[in-house]
């Protein structure tokens, strides 16, 4: 199918590439401009967040999104939350059948309480400015790998079959367009309300895992600079601007 986009966006659709971060990366560099979709049906090198592979089962979507924000690296990371709320609304705009999307903080999003998308943010700054910023997203729309620490799903075996990635970015596209004016405009300020409605764990026990240790806390807020706001044991607030967040249930 030919893939509408909306003004300002134009894509890049590969057959085979080793990442589509690798690729917007490296046409960001040379150039490319704000809007710029990169698309491939396969990836041999997928990357997820912190370091980690990302496995990409044909059939499922696969694509980076160019952005110049001339932006803070801060408000440069909110983007992620945009991003979570367009992939969000998209599957309930094509999935009307399954349970309602649920956005996992940071850059997650669940359906059923399975990950079925994830984000990966890069950028590149000069002297504090953000000059290119790359939006990376993965949707399960056939496939899924098992993943060890978190369960996995797909949207086909969630009951939503026969999505295709063309269809799905055509629909994203239109999202991301809506959420990212709001990011640019208002930041963290215009995103905040609507991702709390779909934050998966909200005023529920949850465990942050770092590096090299752990704790648990209610989810009880998100901060306006993106930030993860828990009650303690002992009555005090812990901000969390940094790990992995699993939920005892599905631990």
């Amino acid at each position: 199918m030919t893939i509408a986009l909306p003004a300002g966006f134009s894509l890049v659709d590969l057959e085979t590439t080793t990442s589509t971060n690798d690729e917007a990366l490296a046409r960001a560099k040379d150039g490319a401009p704000e809007g710029t979709l990169v698309m491939a049906r396969r990836q041999t090198a997928g990357r997820g967040r912190r370091g980690r592979s990302y496995v990409s089962p044909p059939g499922n979507l696969f694509v980076s999104l160019i952005l110049r924000p001339a932006s803070s690296p801060d408000l440069a990371a909110l983007s992620g939350f945009a991003a979570s709320l367009a992939i969000a609304e998209t599957i309930d705009e094509l999935a009307p059948n399954v349970p309602a999307a649920t956005c996992k903080w940071p850059n997650d999003v669940l359906v059923d309480g399975k990950k079925v998308g994830a984000i990966l943010i890069e950028a590149s700054s000069t002297q504090g400015v953000v000059d290119s910023l790359v939006v990376g997203i993965g949707v399960n729309l056939v496939a899924h790998p098992e993943i060890a620490d978190y369960p996995a799903g797909d949207l086909a075996d969630l009951g939503a079959p026969g999505l295709t990635p063309d269809l799905f970015l055509e629909r994203l596209a239109v999202h991301l367009d809506r959420w990212l004016k709001v990011w640019r405009r208002d930041g963290m300020a215009g995103l905040r309300e609507a991702w709390l409605a779909r934050a998966a764990g909200l005023g529920k026990p949850i465990e942050v895992r770092l590096e090299e240790t752990s704790f648990s806390g209610l989810f009880r807020d998100l901060d306006f600079d993106g930030a993860l706001l828990l009650d303690m044991d002992g009555g005090e607030c812990r901000k969390v601007t940094a790990g992995a967040v699993f939920f005892p249930e599905a631990a």
